[in-house]
Parts: structure tokens; sequence; C-alpha cells
């Protein structure tokens, strides 16, 4: 099994680069070869909305690999179908980035295609994907209206021509998605994770995880991201197809995460709002780290029946009585009568235990 390394925080590019230099992820350059990182910038919005990778991931990377001597390097990626990528990427300030660092963005609504052969037959994909030395996958785990979950298998499908995201959608996405990530191979797989939506791919309900992640194995990854949700991957019919087609493994353990500080270090959560306040009417929290709450809000959503419990969450609680009948979550709040303990409690948990 791959590992996969874990960091908290709110600084997206020290993040990156403090991720990357623990991987020691350089290796996974061909000697001479380019690097092309492929963000998601599905709609023109910032990344505060819970839909695009922040420019700050881009940046981190770019220093990272020129100063471990790698010189090609390229932002690709190609927005939805109806929306601008120009506009799109200056609206996530990837417009800045390049001016700073002299790097080159790709619009990959107008790249040259090549048909590849895939477990369903073939399928158009850019070439500027396929040709790079080393493909990054830089997803943003968010909800989806259709899949309920996107993360590193879904965000290539940005590697595609227009026609291809069409006939994707009128196949359904899971098998497509699939046999997409069997043959385009992102060597290195960086996740933002700081503010993905709660369910809906173009953003609005942002949930304030403060969390980034890296490993080498989309279907890991993904099925990761599943347990981080509350979701299991049988939930996202793809994760497991992908498994089914060569994509890579949905195995994972504990030992398999590699953490690089603690959840204290993604700072209090702030103040719900929109959905996610609704959600939480009868949580009390207080002083609760972002990651702990986010798990909650995550947890909440799929099992929206534990809205009406009386929740108690964050570091405030340690050593204090928590009424009897209420539900506690993380070790913060272990002197509740029934407690779902981790630091952080996976959504996954919480939900089982809801």
């Amino acid at each position: 099994m791959s590992s996969i390394y874990n960091i908290y925080g709110t600084d997206s590019h020290s993040m990156t680069r403090k991720l990357l230099e623990a991987s020691d992820a350089v290796k996974l350059v061909p000697s001479g070869g380019s690097v092309a990182l492929k963000p998601n910038l599905v709609v023109a919005g910032h990344p505060d909305d819970g839909a695009t990778t922040h420019a700050g991931v881009l940046a981190g990377c770019i220093e990272y690999f020129r100063d471990s001597g790698v010189r090609d390097i390229s932002i690709i990626e190609g927005s939805w179908v109806g929306d601008n990528t120009s506009r799109a990427m200056k609206a996530a300030g990837y417009d800045e980035v390049c001016r700073k660092y002299d790097v080159p963005f790709i619009d990959l609504k107008h790249d040259k295609t090549r048909s590849i052969n895939t477990p369903i037959g073939p399928i158009d994909i850019c070439v500027r994907a396929l040709e790079a030395g080393l493909l990054v996958n830089l997803p943003v785990l968010k909800g989806h209206c259709q899949t309920l979950m996107t993360c590193a298998l879904k965000n290539l499908k940005g590697c595609l021509p227009d026609r291809e995201k069409r006939r994707f959608h009128s196949l359904g996405l899971t098998k497509p998605i699939a046999a997409l990530g069997s043959v385009l191979k992102a060597g290195l797989i960086i996740v933002d994770s700081i503010c993905g939506d709660l369910n809906f791919e173009e953003g609005g309900n942002p949930v304030q995880t403060h969390r980034m992640y890296l490993g080498t194995d989309p279907v890991q990854i993904d099925a990761y991201g599943c347990s981080l949700m509350g979701l299991s991957p049988g939930q996202v019919p793809y994760v497991k197809l992908a498994e089914e087609f060569g994509a890579g493994s949905m195995k994972f353990s504990a030992d398999d995460i590699i953490s690089l500080n603690d959840p204290v270090n993604a700072g209090s959560y702030p103040s719900p709002s929109g959905r996610v306040a609704s959600l939480t009417r009868n949580v009390h929290e207080d002083s609760a780290c972002s990651a702990c709450y986010a798990s909650l809000v995550r947890a909440l959503h799929v099992n929206s029946r534990g809205k009406s419990r009386s929740i108690y969450i964050g570091q405030g609680w340690q050593g204090r009585k928590i009424p009897s009948g209420s539900l506690g979550i993380g070790k913060c709040c272990a002197g509740a009568d029934e407690c779902v303990m981790g630091c952080p409690p996976s959504a996954k948990d919480i939900t089982e235990r809801l």
C-alpha cells in the first residue's frame, strides 16, 4: 500500500511545500522530464468558495520543483463545458502565479487529443496531459451533485476536450471516470481539502477542514477522501470500478497515514453559515479544531437524522461536565456518556455512531 502524507493548517503554499519535501516528491520526475500541474478549475470562482484549487498550492509546487532543479513546469487545465478557462484562472488567482514564476498556463480546451484504448473503449485525451514527464493532480476534495464525492479520479476529466466531457455525462460518469483513471496516470496527487464544498462541485457551502494530503495512488486517495466525508467507497461507485480496471487500490490503514503535524494546527472552526449552520444548530462548540468540526459537519450531511441530537465538540470541553445523554465528538469530549473518539475522528466513524 502507498503512504498518504497528511498536514493541517491554513497556508496552502507552505503546506504544499512541506508535503512535497516530506515525501521527496522530486524523485518521481523522470531525468530531464517536465512537470505538468493539473488543478481543479471547474468554474470561475474564488477557491475559498470550496470549488477550485487554491493558488498557493500551485505556487508551492512550482517553487519546490524549481528548487529541485526542474525547469520545464506548466499549469494545464480546461474548465467545465460552458465556462471560460481563462476567466476561471483569473478568478482563482492563477494569472498572478503564472506572472510571478513565469510559468505557462495551457488551456486544454484548445489542446490536441489522442485516442487511447480503455476498458470501455477509446477515449480522446489531451496530449499535454499524456506527454507530461510527471502529471501532478491537484484536486479539491468536495461534494458533487451526481457522484456524491469528487477528488483525484474525477479531476482528470479536465484533461479531456469538451466533446468527451459531454459524452462522459451521457454515459453516466461512473464507468468513464473509472476507465480514464486506468489509462491517464498522475504520478503525484496533492489534495486541497482546505475548504471543499459540502455537496456541490460549483462551491457555495465550504467546509473548513484546513487539511491537505499527498499520495500516489488515485484510488487509495479517493477511498481515503470518502472516509473523511463520511462515505463508503460503495457510495461512490467509480472508486471501486477504478480499482477493478487497474487504476489503483482502495486499501489503506492507519499505518499508511503519515501526519506531519497535529489537528490543532488547523485552527478553530469559523462561525458556520448557510447549510452548515442548519446542520449544526444543536451542536455545542467550544474551541473546536477545524479538522474535527469538519468531520462532524460531513457526517451530519450524510446522516441528517443526527441533527436532532445534542452534540458537544471542542477543546473547551476538556475536563468539563457534559450533559447526560449527549454525544461527544473527539477525545476532547471523552467525558460525555457517549463519545466518538479520535483526534480528529473520521466523518465515517461519526456517521456510523449517528
